[in-house]
């Protein structure tokens, strides 16, 4: 779902960058009063494991794929503020170094991925697991419906960004992204309950099970990255499938030539083996980034 560059001009580009930048400042915020922190290194994998599963679109009906947006998976593995910045940081990295999403939409793919999707939706499933009865389902309905809303949130977003900016009128392009997101959230549920059943292990600062906390992701987002990737379906996702069903869709110059454009590795002919390498690149530095960017936040709480 992530805006391609210059899709969207006009103030909604400054008006959705300075939301979303004060979203995660407050994101930010949180996470630093937060009572219970993910240590960096859990931190870093997991925001390196969101990288790596969003690089595998899966099919859909209709010609179309979808892949896993990880906002409500992030909040629960990491808690919402932690969640927000993971994937904030992901769509960023993105952005810079592998020209997925455009620099210009920056702003508004934060907004709906990050802000929206696991901030939003971490927040509804937390509010699903008050509310429902207790169970050995409540975990696993709350998650599941979280992350499908997580997504249409997402969608419905993207969908008015559109109309404002005039791509679109708002009665084509809302039923149009829901419709076809309405079963990318259901991938994403699914993915999302299964990634948690997986992954969701005691991971706060001062837990005995730290090395397993990031050790497992970590490994599974290198073998995504390296292995499954240059596996991912090529259709288009469902925000292109309706760009091109109303043939709104164009290719737009970057502003600047990002090192490993589209997934590839320049200079390496074997296109299998430049995703996984690209992949492989793009999981070691959000690793390191987030690490980095999670210590100061952490040390902070511990001082």
């Amino acid at each position: 779902m992530h805006i391609p560059q210059n899709l969207l001009d006009g103030s909604i580009c400054p008006a959705t960058a300075v939301v979303g930048g004060l979203c995660l400042a407050g994101a930010a915020l949180a996470a630093h009063r937060s009572v219970e922190k993910p240590r960096p290194l859990r931190f870093a994998a997991i925001t390196a494991l969101i990288f790596a599963a969003q690089m595998m679109n899966f099919p859909i009906s209709g010609g179309t794929s979808g892949h896993l947006l990880g906002g409500v998976l992030a909040s629960a593995l990491l808690g919402v503020p932690f969640g927000v910045l993971a994937v904030a940081l992901v769509v960023t990295i993105q952005a810079l170094v592998f020209a997925d999403g455009g620099l210009t939409v920056l702003g508004a793919n934060v907004l709906n991925m990050a802000v929206l999707g696991a901030g939003l939706g971490g927040l509804l499933r937390l509010e699903l697991l008050k509310r429902l009865p207790a169970g050995g389902s409540r975990v696993w309905i709350a998650t599941g419906l979280a992350s499908w809303v997580s997504v249409m949130l997402a969608a419905m977003a993207c969908a008015i960004e559109l109309a404002l900016a005039g791509v679109l009128p708002l009665e084509q392009v809302v039923p149009a992204m829901l419709g076809v997101h309405a079963s990318i959230g259901v991938g994403e549920a699914l993915i999302t309950c299964a990634a948690l059943a997986l992954l969701d292990r005691p991971a706060t600062v001062g837990a005995a099970s730290a090395s397993r906390g990031f050790a497992v992701p970590t490994l599974a987002a290198l073998l995504i990255a390296l292995c499954l990737s240059p596996f991912a379906s090529p259709l288009p996702d469902g925000l292109e499938a309706v760009m091109a069903h109303y043939q709104v869709l164009h290719e737009a110059a970057p502003l600047f030539v990002t090192p490993l454009a589209d997934y590839q590795v320049a200079g390496i002919a074997f296109e299998s083996l430049s995703t996984g390498l690209a992949g492989l690149i793009g999981v070691v530095l959000t690793f390191l980034t987030a690490g980095a960017l999670a210590l100061p936040l952490t040390r902070a709480r511990a001082a």
